[in-house]
């Protein structure tokens, strides 16, 4: 089992940025590909942005592509979504996702994951 917790949110008028950070706990962090999902009031739970246990491979969401950047330090057991130029339809609730891996593979789908922190919220003003 590995254990997530996220930090990092809070509010922030649009263009501005928000780094979110994701502590892992538990087994070897370096077994496991992460992601980064949110989800906005009354809507699903959407992909955002994933990244292989190196931090080699990485994949974003059309929507917030060149503006966020996932990255990991696995000797820190952590995994980062450095958000840039936020839009207020980036408004929601993040969560930070674990998988276990045994190849560089980076996985964009919800049910791929194993493992969720409990999230923690942007809010984007106008």
């Amino acid at each position: 089992q590995v254990q997530l917790v996220e930090s990092g949110g809070g509010l922030v008028q649009a263009g501005g940025s928000l780094r979110l950070s994701c502590a892992a706990s538990g087994r070897t962090f370096s077994n496991y590909a992460m992601g980064w999902f949110r989800q906005a009031s009354g809507k699903e739970r959407e992909f955002v942005a994933a990244i292989n246990w190196s931090g080699g491979s990485t994949y974003y969401a059309d929507s917030v592509k060149g503006r966020f950047t996932i990255s990991r330090v696995n000797a820190k057991n952590m995994v980062y979504l450095q958000m840039n130029s936020l839009k207020p339809e980036d408004t929601a609730v993040y969560y930070c996702a674990a998988r276990p891996t045994s190849g560089g593979y980076y996985y964009t789908g919800e049910r791929a994951y194993d493992h969720w922190g409990q999230g923690t919220q942007v809010t984007v003003s106008s």
